[in-house]
Formats: structure tokens, C-alpha cells, sequence
């Protein structure tokens, strides 16, 4: 009975720290960066001795349900057909796992308005002029190392340098249904947490801060202009943390909270969603996470139609 509570305690207490104080200490940055599947491991042990002692099963198996909802197992939203807008983000890794015949063929297959790209610095020459050749019928933006591509009209494009790091986030106007949308393409840093494995905890603080220092430019990018908006992109923090809930609370809900299925996960070798699409002014309709196209992420898809209740003013950059 007593081992059932700890485990119980100990899965609530992680989900509170990571979700509520994540990025501002290093071990409560741990909890909110570590793969949700870990709470879950001690599960099959603490049930088996329940069962084993005949006492505290209900308590195991409310522990166990914690843990898989907190891991996204139990995530379940309805889904609608008929978005306006399909939105597609992607890290293509440089081009290092994949070809631009691969990678070409299952961006035309998302069938996507949007496609917002990221670590387009690719390694291999010539990689970037053979993908755009095979996706027709888009306009280019270019960034650092994003490419937004666009079937919709392109109104303007600016870049901002992302403190810390010679990246840049793409922010591109684009005409939807008559009105300007913003969308913003970023790749936030990492926070290096393998740093702590070699008690570098410097390193890890500093990657910490620089994160902080581009949520605060994409925040302000997002306070800029009224009307919809969208941030999409490899933003390397997990659907929880003080870092997610800044995102959310600058450029709208995660598209796959609201209309997503499973705990979607787009970095699969980690178990983790890290690429996000978050939008205010938009109803997602329908969020899913693609197969694989030659990287070690995966492709994020989200339907959108527009929010009844918004207000499409014309801006400026």
C-alpha cells in the first residue's frame, strides 16, 4: 500500500514541477526535458506487488493513469475534416538522413498551403536547389536555415536573429481568404541537458538562458500586430515547462492539444513532440504527425480553418 502512494506522489509530484516550474531550476528543467514514457516504467513492478500483497491496487493503477496521461498515451481530441489551411513543419536534418526525391515526395503527398521547414542548411551541394525543383508551385522564403514555402500569396518577409545562436526566425505575411496572416518559422536552441551527465551545469544554464532570451523575441513578434498568427517549427521543448506556456500564451493554442490524437510524437528516437503549431485566430481541425521522410523528426500536419470569432485587421511589418 505504502510503495502504490509513493508511486502516486511521485509521478503527481514530477508532472507539478516539470508543468510549473520547469525551465527556471536545472532539476525541475530535468523533469520537464526527460521523456514522459520514463514515468511510467515503474508502473508494471508497483502493480505486480499490489496484486502480489492484495492492497493498494487502486491506488497503482491511479498512479499508472497519471503517468500515461502525463506521457500523452491518453490524448484524445475529435477530429474534423475540411480544413481551409494545411499547415505542414518539418526538420529535414541538413538533408543527412534522407534524399530530395524522398523528402520532396512526402511534402507533396501532406498536400500542404504551408510548409515551414527548418535546419535547411543542408550538407550535401545542390540539396536545397533539387527539393524546391521537385515541390512546384510554391514561393520561397528563406531564412538562416528555414524556408517557409507558400501556395498562398506571399505579402512580405522579415527575418529576426535569434539571440544567442546564428539562426534566425522567419516571420512571412501571407494573403488567406482575402486577409494577412502572419507566420512565424523558428528552431529554437537546445537546452543541453546531456550537459548535466558530465556535471557541466554551466553549459546547460547557458543554453537554458539563451532559450529564455528567443522566447522573449518571438513573444515580442507575436505582440507586433493583431489578426491571425502562427508559429510553427522544431521549438525543442516538450508540451509542457514555463517555456511552453510563454509560447502559448504569445501566439495561441498548440493545434495538436485541441485537435491532435496519441502523445504525437515528432522526435520518435526520444519519445518526445518538440515541433509544434500553435495559432491564434485559427481552429485546428485536424492534427497528425506523418510518417517518416528522411530525418530523425517528423513531419507535423494541422488543418485549419479560421476562428468566427476573430478579427482579420490588415498590418504592416
Amino acid at each position: 500500500m505504502r510503495l502504490a502512494w509513493l508511486y502516486l506522489l511521485a509521478v503527481a509530484l514530477t508532472w507539478l514541477l516539470g508543468e510549473y516550474v520547469g525551465e527556471q531550476t536545472l532539476p525541475t528543467l530535468l523533469l520537464a526535458y526527460a521523456p514522459p514514457l520514463l514515468w511510467l516504467l515503474p508502473a508494471p513492478f508497483v502493480l505486480a506487488w499490489t496484486l502480489w500483497r492484495r492492497r493498494g491496487t487502486a491506488v497503482a493503477l491511479a498512479g499508472l493513469g497519471l503517468a500515461a496521461w502525463g506521457a500523452g498515451l491518453l490524448h484524445w481530441r475529435p477530429q474534423q475534416d475540411g480544413g481551409a489551411l494545411r499547415v505542414v513543419t518539418f526538420n529535414v536534418a541538413r538533408g543527412t538522413q534522407g534524399t530530395p526525391e524522398g523528402v520532396a515526395a512526402a511534402l507533396r503527398a501532406a498536400d500542404a498551403d504551408l510548409l515551414l521547414l527548418q535546419e535547411t542548411n543542408f550538407v550535401r551541394p545542390g540539396f536545397r536547389e533539387e527539393l524546391l525543383a521537385r515541390l512546384p508551385g510554391y514561393r520561397v522564403a528563406a531564412g538562416e536555415e528555414v524556408l517557409t514555402l507558400s501556395r498562398l500569396p506571399v505579402l512580405g518577409t522579415r527575418t529576426h536573429a535569434a539571440p544567442g545562436s546564428r539562426r534566425n526566425f522567419l516571420e512571412t505575411r501571407v494573403r488567406w481568404r482575402g486577409q494577412p496572416l502572419r507566420v512565424v518559422n523558428a528552431h529554437l536552441g537546445t537546452v543541453l541537458v546531456s550537459s548535466a551527465l558530465r556535471g557541466d551545469f554551466a553549459r546547460m544554464r547557458q543554453t537554458r538562458d539563451v532559450r529564455g532570451e528567443q522566447v522573449k523575441l518571438l513573444a515580442g513578434i507575436a505582440a507586433r500586430g493583431p489578426g491571425p498568427l502562427l508559429l510553427g517549427g522544431d521549438l525543442n521543448t516538450p508540451p509542457r515547462g514555463v517555456v511552453y506556456r510563454h509560447l502559448r500564451q504569445a501566439f495561441g493554442p498548440d493545434a495538436f492539444d485541441l485537435a491532435g490524437r496519441g502523445p504525437g510524437w515528432t522526435f520518435p528516437g526520444l519519445f518526445l513532440r518538440i515541433d509544434h503549431l500553435l495559432g491564434r485566430g485559427l481552429t485546428p481541425k485536424r492534427v497528425r504527425v506523418l510518417a517518416g521522410a528522411g530525418s530523425d523528426h517528423r513531419p507535423l500536419l494541422a488543418e485549419f480553418s479560421s476562428s468566427s470569432s476573430s478579427r482579420i485587421l490588415p498590418g504592416r511589418f
